[in-house]
């Protein structure tokens, strides 16, 4: 096929040996048809099936050993997950023991379902098996690998040769279950995005009826994005092929398991339960082989944020992630959704103006309407969702450096140390800002931001005012009686004028000062006025019982710099 490169893309050709890939249509046919997921919407959260403790576990450089599990498994059941796959029991023993552990020890709630996986191998079986002996429930998860890939380079089996296998597992898992009411049934054909859609349903629908699935004990049927070939909507016309297809589908619990190899891990999980699944297993944070499995934290708060229960409480996504990062030995990444340290931090000047700008109009339309803020519809710029719904607190939402504008250095000032910047003023002190991170090359905290707006507004200067009086002397008239040192020298001055303020710059006249004020403001004990001396205009600051007179000072001095 050959293509034409528009005149406005300079891309050349990388040189990279790309010829050595095949795209997903040469590797597996995917049936073409009428497909209906591309008009569904997420309405309800699919059952969640966390997988840290067998998938994410055996993907780790140093495996957890039972105290871990065990904080992993509290973690999991207090957050509320109801189905969890505990591990791989034949496997290790550091696996077999753990299952043990739960099953003796009282561990599992009465209402969280613990899940086992295992090969398709008698002997494998019968250990996972010995390992669940006295569990009241529990599903057990059987798995072989069914692509054609697989069949010919690692198997060496035909595809009768492969159901022939699966089978007689199959028949030997139920023998082992016996009449047992809490042992229930799953089947992965691994590999199944790459497995000939036909086959998947000679499997799956062998399984469901030699399995006797009803209603009431439903089989699982779980297709794993073992590795991912393709874009997700390719995965979701995989998953809706399956899930209409069926045979004796309200028996079935149809689920799916999908890898980050391509990134799209989410969107794979997303697209799938539209198009038919209702059950996703994952990680928490998305740990697993290689780029790892599908990160249920990220799935599960992308339906919070469009108004959807995830039906599991993360309102204290520090505390889990603390937790996730202690078992597994790994850090969760700043810019990880909804959980890094900096995914609700803004450094740029203007997505710091929209968010303080959102919040103050959050506050206000909550305050309106009669309802806590915490209760009020979210509708915040660059802020997907409430910090707060997760334990985040709205200290670290703006953090100033050099990309930073007004807004952010006005919001924090306001924020942490009360001080409210006229809308004038916060362009003035931006450009002190950006000009001392400019020159460190970090980020300003709040209180470095506070000393920063002190040295600027707060020091004394060349003119300086020891002692003062103010009183009305006539309606309209007011006096202005004060000590001033100027280059040196001091001396008594008054001056008269409409107001106090007026009077003051009448009273620097006698020490040579010619100053007009052009704006003035006061913010509880903080006053701030801009003047303007010798056509020079600067801003000043001052706090305190005669922070209005001093704010007109600090300007004046700024401005004769």
């Amino acid at each position: 096929m050959t293509t034409t490169t528009p005149v406005w893309n300079p891309q050349r050709s990388s040189g990279m040996p790309y010829h050595r890939y095949r795209p997903y249509q040469d590797r597996v046919h995917v049936p073409a048809g009428d497909r209906r997921w591309p008009d569904a919407r997420l309405e309800r959260a699919p059952l969640w099936v966390p997988v840290d403790l067998r998938d994410g576990n055996q993907a780790l450089a140093e495996p957890m050993d039972t105290p871990r599990k065990r904080r992993f498994f509290d973690l999991l059941t207090a957050v509320g997950f109801k189905e969890i796959e505990v591990g791989y029991p034949s496997a290790s023993r550091a696996d077999f023991d753990f299952v043990r552990h739960l099953a003796r020890g009282g561990a599992v709630p009465d209402d969280v379902t613990p899940v086992v996986f295992t090969p398709a191998r008698a002997d494998l079986i019968d250990r996972t098996f010995d390992a669940v002996q006295g569990l009241p429930r529990v599903v057990v998860h059987l798995y072989i690998a069914t692509s054609q890939v697989w069949r010919e380079v690692v198997l060496g089996r035909s595809r009768a040769e492969v159901w022939r296998t699966v089978r007689q597992a199959a028949e030997h898992m139920a023998r082992r279950a016996g009449d047992a009411p809490g042992v229930r049934f799953q089947f992965s054909p691994e590999t199944f995005n790459l497995t000939e859609p036909d086959f998947v349903l000679e499997l799956c629908d062998g399984l469901t009826g030699l399995w006797d699935a009803s209603p009431d004990r439903p089989v699982t049927h779980n297709l794993p994005a073992t590795v991912e070939i393709a874009t997700p909507n390719v995965y979701a016309d995989q998953i809706e092929y399956v899930h209409r297809h069926l045979a004796r589908r309200d028996s079935v619990i149809l689920s799916v398991h999908p890898h980050n190899d391509r990134g799209t891990g989410v969107a794979c999980a997303e697209l799938a339960v539209l198009a038919g699944a209702q059950r996703v297993e994952g990680c928490l944070f998305g740990n697993g082989e290689r780029t790892g499995n599908v990160d249920l934290v990220t799935l599960a708060l992308n339906l919070y944020a469009q108004g959807v229960d995830p039906m599991v409480d993360f309102g204290d996504i520090d505390a889990v992630r603390e937790t996730v990062e202690h078992c597994n030995r790994l850090p969760v990444h700043p810019r990880h959704p909804y959980a890094g340290d900096l995914v609700y931090t803004a450094f740029s000047g203007t997505h710091q103006d929209a968010i303080g700008k959102g919040l103050d109009h959050h506050a206000r339309r909550a305050r309106e309407s009669g309802v806590p803020e915490a209760d009020a519809p979210w509708s915040v710029p660059y802020l997907p969702i409430d910090p707060a719904d997760v334990g985040r607190s709205y200290e670290a939402v703006i953090r100033v450096n050099s990309q930073s504008g007004k807004g952010g250095v006005a919001y924090l000032l306001r924020t942490h140390h009360g001080i409210d910047l006229p809308p004038r003023m916060r362009s003035d002190f931006s450009r002190v800002v950006q000009a001392a991170t400019d020159d460190s090359g970090r980020e300003a905290t709040p209180k470095e931001l506070y000393e920063l707006f002190r040295a600027t507004y707060l020091t004394e200067g060349s003119v300086r005012l020891h002692a003062w009086s103010s009183y009305e002397q006539a309606p309209g008239v007011h006096r202005f009686v004060c000590t001033l040192e100027a280059g040196g020298r001091v001396g008594d001055h008054e001056g008269t004028g409409a107001g106090a303020l007026t009077a003051f710059v009448d009273a620097l006249a006698g020490v040579g000062v010619a100053a007009d004020v052009l704006d003035f403001a006061e913010d509880g004990t903080t006053a701030f006025a801009e003047c303007r001396v010798g056509g020079v205009t600067a801003w000043g600051a001052g706090t305190g019982p005669s922070a209005a007179v001093h704010a007109v000072l600090s300007a004046v001095n700024r401005a004769m710099r």
